[in-house]
């Protein structure tokens, strides 16, 4: 995922909201949104390069997503996937503050990534380009390719956007939601980060639905757990120019 809006006991009756772009090459082999076998199952779609995945949750409410921290001047050619953080997550029994704390402590082996991991209690954030990991309280938080809520204008739109469409109505807006995902406006050159991959890159990642032929948005995600024990996933799919690709509508029960 390269940018996640997360509403945290914020929308009546749905204790967790997420909406989520996620960008990589076209050319990278990735099975779409389904459901994983296994007990408990787990919802997500699947790398099938490295293995993992970049955003999921199963049928205990226990979700987690993962994005990159742009950071080209330290690479590990030989880092640990770092989908595997969310799956590794989903399969196992710990809490989610337990489970961020260890993989803070080894984060030394992964490229940087910004990582949240939750269940029905309570949701936790790490990067292994921060500090302490931190608990997050009820409220709406965005990241990208830096820090939480670093106020990147794609970031700072994205969570306009998404606010605005909680503010109208009670309960998830899926298409104004996929519509917040599908904005393409790239922000002004005084505005961009400098991350040491040259103004047109910067450029061309600035917008929140990326668009070019070999690299951009592959999938926007919708994630809701309602209070009531029902879950839905859904993901819209792209290929290079933003073209559509198809769509998974994933209904689910989980239960804590």
């Amino acid at each position: 995922m390269c940018l996640v809006v997360l509403a945290l006991r914020s929308v009546p009756g749905v204790p967790v909201l997420i909406a989520a772009n996620r960008d990589e090459f076209h050319a990278r082999p990735t099975q779409p949104a389904a459901r994983w076998p296994g007990r408990p199952a787990i919802y997500a779609g699947r790398d099938l390069r490295a293995g993992g995945t970049w955003m999921g949750v199963d049928e205990r409410g226990r979700y987690a997503v993962v994005t990159n921290f742009r950071d080209p001047l330290h690479i590990l050619p030989d880092a640990r996937s770092r989908g595997a953080l969310v799956e590794d997550y989903l399969r196992g029994d710990a809490p989610p503050a337990e489970y961020i704390a260890a993989v803070h402590a080894d984060g030394a082996r992964y490229n940087g990534f910004n990582l949240i991991a939750g269940d029905a209690d309570g949701a936790w954030y790490c990067s292994n380009r921060d500090g302490t990991p931190r608990a997050l309280t009820a409220g709406i938080y965005a990241v990208s390719n830096h820090l939480l809520d670093t106020p990147w204008p794609k970031l700072a739109r994205t969570k306009a956007a998404f606010a605005a469409v909680l503010g109208r109505a009670t309960q998830p807006d899926l298409p104004a939601l996929y519509a917040a995902l599908a904005d393409r406006t790239p922000a002004e050159d005084a505005s961009l980060p400098d991350t040491g991959i040259g103004l047109a890159r910067e450029r061309l990642l600035s917008s929140p639905f990326i668009v070019s032929p070999d690299y951009g948005t592959r999938g926007s995600t919708v994630l809701a757990l309602h209070a009531d024990g029902r879950g839905e996933l859904h993901e819209r799919r792209f290929g290079p120019d933003g073209m559509p690709a198809g769509d998974s509508d994933l209904a689910f029960t989980w239960r804590a």
